[in-house]
């Protein structure tokens, strides 16, 4: 069984990263401190644009369950993973 994060933990995006998508849904974020960029797919794009937005977690699973056919389980992993991924590239952070 999953254990959720705390709302608090999901992270909020760094200043210095800008992310665009494109038609396919997909997207790339560009750290313009480092100068990397980063290719996201499209369930990638759907997490970021919710801490964009500082949606909960609750909210970005509902919005994955509700566009692919997976489980709140499958699709709370999947953010978690995401989630992870972006803090160990220092592309978001927690709040303060």
């Amino acid at each position: 069984m999953l254990t959720p994060m705390n709302e608090s933990e999901l992270g909020t995006p760094v200043d210095h990263v800008v992310g665009n998508q494109m038609d396919d849904g997909n997207g790339v974020l560009v750290d313009l401190n480092s100068k990397k960029y980063f290719q996201l797919n499209e369930t990638a794009m759907l997490v970021w644009r919710g801490l964009e937005e500082g949606k909960s977690l609750a909210q970005i699973v509902a919005e994955m369950t509700s566009l692919y056919d997976v489980s709140a389980d499958h699709a709370t992993a999947s953010v978690m993973r995401v989630i992870d991924e972006l803090k160990a590239r220092q592309l978001i952070v927690k709040p303060s």
